[in-house]
């Protein structure tokens, strides 16, 4: 635990860095790297010096209940103790750092409840600057932000500790966990309470997907069903994908002409797929349509939600590879370039060059990351050559 003093120190030493116009490597380092960064990211953002509260959206915005949700369902009672026992406030946010339930204690609501720190809260560092939610999605780490480090004064009272959730199939962050108090009561114990409570929904998951079905499209396709690889035909797999691309379903002619489009494949050739499917999967292919009874997660279906919900650093992230590159169904190709069509017009209204620099360095080929780079990196930037290289290549 803390002391007052050491405390206040703490204070008044974060005091005397922010009023610095930059900071030294040697203050950076003093401060913590993904700190200072937040602080360089959170200066260029244009957020109003007036803004003492997050920015809300309603609940009704959000289209689809999501994995987390039913998570959260399952083991909010555990989390709201966490709260109450610490006199915390606890909040679990999506990929794109927006609240979407809390729980808090008493001691913590009214401050909570002051600077939005509840359902719709939209916390993305471009809005708000620095704060734990949106440094340990960015990070992909757990985080401390104390006191005055928070970019928004109205939190300069708080101390927060977050954790992202990660997803048990796709490997992938899908949300964070944030555990807030006042500094005065902060301890060294605080980041590790936020990662039990990641731990917590991360069980959840596991619990609430045992009949689970999760497809990876992007890059190598793979298909894992309730925690197994299964093994199946490139076919297959494509069957799978528009099934999971239409959950109300689709008839036999349907469900055809979308695989197979005009080519002259007989009715019986599908029914056999669709009979090898059942057999692996159970009765969870329904029939009258054909639908998926399972519950689906695929990384394609999460970076449409991504891109639905504004989120294009988590659509990138997500994006590792071409969709299904060797389908020659229809309406996957369709799909397809229409999600790649949404992607490249995110890409050129983007203005975040360290994200766009990561996405060029695992596509090269992206030749709208390095048009939209050259137009916001000032000509002395180091990795100007670089990208002018990448357009003559």
């Amino acid at each position: 635990m803390f002391t007052k003093q050491d405390l206040l120190q703490q204070r008044n030493s974060i005091d005397q860095l922010r009023r610095q116009n930059s900071l030294s490597p040697q203050n950076a380092e003093k401060l913590g790297q993904s700190i200072a960064s937040s602080w360089q990211r959170s200066a260029t953002a244009e957020i109003p010096k007036e803004r003492l509260a997050a920015p809300l959206t309603t609940q009704q915005s959000r289209k689809n209940t999501t994995a987390l949700d039913f998570a959260l369902e399952r083991c909010e009672e555990d989390l709201r103790h966490v709260a109450e026992q610490s006199s915390m406030v606890i909040a679990v946010g999506d990929v794109g750092s927006t609240i979407i339930w809390t729980a808090p204690s008493l001691q913590m609501r009214s401050a909570a409840e002051r600077v939005h720190f509840i359902a719709g809260g939209q916390w993305r560092e471009e809005l708000v600057g620095t704060n734990a939610l949106a440094l340990s999605l960015k990070t992909q780490k757990s985080s401390c932000v104390f006191s005055n480090e928070h970019y928004m004064e109205s939190v300069h009272d708080w101390v927060c500790y977050a954790a992202p959730i990660i997803d048990p199939y796709s490997k992938q962050p899908i949300g964070v966990v944030d555990l807030s108090t006042t500094w005065k009561n902060h301890n060294s114990l605080g980041v590790l309470a936020a990662e039990r409570c990641a731990s917590i929904i991360q069980s959840a998951l596991l619990e609430q997907q045992r009949q689970h079905l999760y497809i990876r499209a992007f890059s190598v396709p793979q298909v894992v069903f309730n925690g197994k690889n299964l093994v199946l035909t490139p076919r297959q797999i494509e069957i799978l994908s528009i099934l999971a691309l239409c959950p109300q379903g689709l008839n036999l002619e349907k469900l055809h002409h979308a695989l197979y489009g005009e080519r002259k494949v007989s009715i019986g050739t599908l029914k056999a797929e669709m009979s090898q499917l059942r057999d692996i999967l159970g009765g969870l292919l329904g029939s009258r349509p054909y639908r998926l009874l399972a519950h689906v997660e695929a990384d394609f279906l999460q970076a449409e939600q991504a891109l639905d919900a504004g989120y294009v650093s988590s659509a990138l992230q997500l994006y590792t590879g071409v969709f299904l590159s060797k389908t020659d169904s229809p309406f996957l190709c369709a799909w397809r370039d229409c999600l790649e069509s949404r992607l490249s017009d995110a890409i050129f209204k983007a203005k975040e060059t360290d994200m766009l620099l990561k996405h060029l360095a695992r596509f090269p080929e992206a030749i709208d990351a390095v048009e939209r780079l050259m137009e916001l990196l000032p000509l002395d930037h180091p990795a100007h050559q670089s990208l002018i290289k990448y357009q003559e290549s």
